[in-house]
């Protein structure tokens, strides 16, 4: 389990959308948004970049700015960790925006601050608040000393149980202890002033036993962002290898082996070129819930979806043809491995990455699913792997 990405760079050809904050920040920046299609077919605006600081991204996401990133390339072998990174930096960002809006939840049905709003109904306190960024920021800054004190009073408990395990190495207790940490550091300014300004003294024990416990609950979360980031490169990786396996029968037929060629590095080179060409390429999205924008319910949706055209169910492309429509057949991800040609791919992986998340998600109440659907009309397989936290 990693808290964070290693590298200070990703460097990967992303394309992001903004929500209607976001959107309006940029602009307000004087920062020309792009029209772009995406590989839903849909047209959205946004920005491209080629490298980005994690970290930037972080804030953006968990300042409500993004709505939607995604990734087309003619493949993934070459760019797997900073794939990995951007996977667990997806699910952290959602699991911090989560646990924040959880802690704000309980935090304005205490008594103190209820009782707060009553007397004070113009100057109320509650999630239609409005405080800029800038002001927040002004206040914390007086605050800086009291804020450094209330983390490490909330943090004592919670570091001691760490230390305390007995069923993980050091490297894993330090792991955690960073990790309980950026769970704090990652709160919204909202919540920290709320905290700082309402619970002090003999009120503290308060925000202790609200806090405390959902920071335990979002640490044993945490888990899962490692199993999600595995496989969507699992299955990143067999939609890459299925498309080369394609090409290299077009390519050199006749002279070897298609699944033999894919691993030579020489023959490799070739393939991604011809299919650079081609513009198959292969796309990874992630899609958010969040921002005011947002429709009720759909807030704690995360969505990551896998495009790719290929041709390597012949024969339920077949039947769906038959109905001359543009309809699809949709299966669960368990089906979509075991109806992969025999030989053409070791299904033992994904299977196992895909039971140990299932497994994951059921222990921390996170639900699950998957779908796998073959459009007929463009041959395109969509995977997607859908969570609500």
């Amino acid at each position: 389990m990693s808290a964070a990405p290693r590298k200070t760079t990703l460097d990967l050809p992303l394309r992001i959308i903004f929500t209607q904050e976001g959107s309006t920040q940029f602009i307000n920046k004087k920062t020309k948004l792009k029209r772009m299609r995406l590989a839903d077919n849909k047209e959205e605006f946004g920005i491209e970049a080629k490298s980005i600081s994690p970290a930037l991204l972080q804030r953006m996401f968990l300042a409500d700015y993004i709505s939607q990133l995604e990734i087309s390339m003619p493949e993934f072998s070459t760019s797997r960790q900073d794939i990995l990174d951007l996977a667990k930096l997806t699910v952290y960002g959602v699991l911090y925006k989560q646990m924040d809006k959880l802690i704000l939840t309980q935090l304005f049905e205490t008594d103190i601050i209820k009782n707060y709003n009553r007397r004070n109904p113009s100057k109320m306190f509650d999630a239609k608040t409005d405080m800029s960024t800038a002001n927040l920021r002004a206040k914390m800054l007086i605050m800086e000393k009291q804020y450094q004190s209330t983390k490490d009073e909330l943090l004592k408990p919670v570091r001691a149980k760490i230390l305390n395990r007995k069923d993980i190495s050091i490297e894993e207790k330090n792991v955690f202890l960073l990790l309980s940490e950026k769970y704090l550091d990652n709160l919204s300014l909202y919540t920290w002033y709320l905290v700082m300004r309402f619970f002090k003294g003999d009120d503290f024990p308060v925000v202790q036993r609200i806090i405390q416990p959902v920071l335990q609950e979002f640490m044993e979360k945490s888990q899962i962002a490692e199993y999600i980031a595995l496989m969507v490169m699992e299955l990143a990786i067999n939609s890459e290898n299925n498309n080369f396996r394609k090409e290299a029968k077009v390519m050199y037929r006749g002279i070897m082996d298609e699944t033999a060629a894919i691993y030579d590095p020489e023959i490799r080179k070739n393939i991604i070129s011809e299919i650079t060409k081609k513009r198959e390429f292969i796309s990874i999205s992630w899609k958010f819930g969040g921002g005011s924008s947002n429709s009720i319910g759909t807030q704690n949706r995360f969505q990551i979806t896998i495009y790719n055209k290929e041709d390597v169910f012949d024969e339920i492309k077949e039947n769906v043809d038959k109905q001359k429509t543009s309809s699809s057949k949709d299966k669960n991800l368990i089906d979509f491995y075991k109806d992969i040609p025999e030989g053409q791919e070791d299904t033992s992986l994904g299977l196992y990455y895909l039971s140990y998340l299932n497994e994951a998600c059921q222990k921390v109440n996170v639900k699950f699913d998957s779908m796998v659907n073959q459009f007929s009309s463009n041959d395109l397989t969509v995977i997607t792997l859908s969570f609500n936290f």
